[in-house]
């Protein structure tokens, strides 16, 4: 494209100044002659061409407004007016990293130094004088011996471990609080209905993605079979499609209201699986907490013996070694007694099949384990019933409080 420049000062001649005046005011008097005479004959009345243009003005307007409401209208939105983004904002700060640092050897020389092992998140829930403390999850923190939190500032503090329990995935971290402005408040999972909207706060991948928020609803309430470093356990889980990535784990699932209603501490990472992630619910996160900052650990009650699952022994073993009816193909073996435990003092022997407890059928392990551990508590009686050489028989057993090794 050829630019030309402007010439900003130039000036038109003179000399031609007053015909082109005279020209337009001929051409304007013998306009309003003809309006003034043509006007009747084509039927224009009282309307001056000053009165026209507004009024063909006003038939744009019309005609504009004709046009928008045949379409779909735009109303005009707000982000400051939406519950979610205000809930996020109410929470974000209190999420922080939390990174796992253990021991490593070189075996060649020997010498060992403190290495990151893998980062997760976690929730800041209360804060009493200077100390300010964290819930996470037990595998984001299990083996470590040194745990350090990244704060909303960016700022590493050193953590302490106030307790943990591998069973239910949760621990508590305590921090010195002089730096923490925000704390996180719990909501009551109890209440959450399927499609109701959540976010998941947390730090996938690492640090470098700290507080990342997706979005989602709740997809259902489940109970899945986990295996943890305790053991099998069926835990209660809020299940949800917002994304849940690695180090995500210990984060909140919070709801519109910015409460936190669930830990993020798993998904299913098959290939073409999408959208399946697990929090456990803040109904449950709430008692092992409390436990974990009075005692630090969760006292369980126990039975003190070896257990396998009947359905575990080829039907050969069931029926010689265990004389166990053909029709019997659940409960749990014992296939060990600790001394001077709760099942020595009541007479439980090897090769007993427990297959009820309070008249509860047990058909598994972690079913055994979950009925002492939710509905009994240390010091109560409960009465089991077995199978010993096939033969049923009933023993009652008094409780005492678990040990770090026992079930």
């Amino acid at each position: 494209m050829d630019i030309q420049p402007y010439e900003m000062n130039h000036q038109p001649k003179k000399r031609r100044f007053f015909p082109s005046l005279f020209a337009s005011v001929t051409g304007a008097v013998l306009g309003s002659i003809a309006t003034l005479y043509l006007a009747p004959i084509l039927g224009i009345h009282g309307i001056t061409p000053s009165t026209q243009s507004v009024e063909n003005k006003k038939t744009a307007v019309v005609e504009q407004s004709a046009t928008s409401n045949s379409t779909l209208p735009l109303q005009p939105t707000s982000s400051s007016s939406n519950s979610m983004i205000n809930a996020i904002e109410n929470v974000t700060e209190a999420v922080v990293g939390v990174v796992n640092i253990q021991q490593q050897t070189n075996f060649y020389s020997n010498y060992s130094q403190d290495q990151e092992a893998g980062t997760g998140s976690g929730v800041i829930f209360k804060k009493s004088g200077n100390d300010a403390y964290i819930v996470t999850n037990n595998h984001v923190i299990e083996g470590a011996n040194k745990v350090e939190v990244s704060l909303a500032n960016g700022e590493r503090v050193t953590a302490d471990i106030v307790g943990t329990d591998p069973l239910t995935d949760l621990a508590v971290l305590k921090i010195n609080g002089q730096h923490v402005k925000k704390v996180a408040s719990f909501g009551d999972s109890s209440k959450l209905r399927i499609g109701e909207q959540v976010a998941a706060i947390g730090n996938p991948l690492g640090l470098d993605l700290s507080r990342t928020v997706t979005e989602g609803i709740v997809s259902g309430k489940r109970t899945i079979s986990v295996s943890t470093s305790a053991g099998e356990w069926d835990l209660n889980v809020i299940q949800t499609d917002a994304a849940i990535n690695p180090g995500n784990s210990g984060g909140a699932l919070i709801n519109s209201a910015g409460q936190v209603v669930g830990i993020n501490s798993l998904k299913i990472s098959e290939e073409g699986v999408e959208g399946l992630g697990f929090a456990i619910p803040s109904q449950d996160v709430k008692p092992i907490v409390e436990e974990l900052l009075q005692y630090g650990k969760v006292k369980r009650p126990y039975l003190g013996v070896g257990l396998q699952d009947v359905s575990d022994f080829p039907s050969t073993i069931r029926l010689e070694q265990l004389n166990l009816p053909k029709d019997v193909t659940e409960g749990v073996v014992i296939t060990a007694v600790e001394p001077s435990s709760p099942a020595a003092e009541a007479g439980l022997q090897a090769k007993d099949v427990i297959i009820a407890v309070d008249g509860t059928k047990i058909d598994s392990v972690s079913t055994l384990r979950k009925y002492l551990y939710t509905q009994t508590k240390v010091g109560e009686q409960v009465n089991i019933e077995l199978l010993r050489d096939g033969k049923k028989i009933n023993v009652s057993l008094k409780l005492s409080e678990r040990g770090e090794s026992q079930q």
